[in-house]
């Protein structure tokens, strides 16, 4: 059967010390101007530019029922 003694190398202090940290991050969390400007960059900024790109392109190419020497772009 499994034995019970599943740690019989010591933890690492410092691996030990890091996962607390992970675990216990959003106790120590302060909204600072550099954590909102990265939010806002990251909530607003990049899904608008994701969206504009996606609304630019949409329906330039048409891959249906194309062969090979075929172009992509319809004009």
């Amino acid at each position: 059967m499994a034995g019970l003694e599943h740690h019989k190398v010591a933890m690492d202090p410092a691996f030990v010390r890091w996962t607390n940290m992970q675990n216990n991050r959003y106790k120590y969390f302060r909204w600072t101007p550099r954590t909102g400007l990265l939010a806002t960059i990251y909530i607003v900024v990049v899904p608008g530019i994701f969206a504009y790109v996606g609304w630019k392109w949409d329906g330039a190419y048409d891959f249906r029922a194309k062969r090979r020497g075929d172009l992509l772009v319809e004009r």
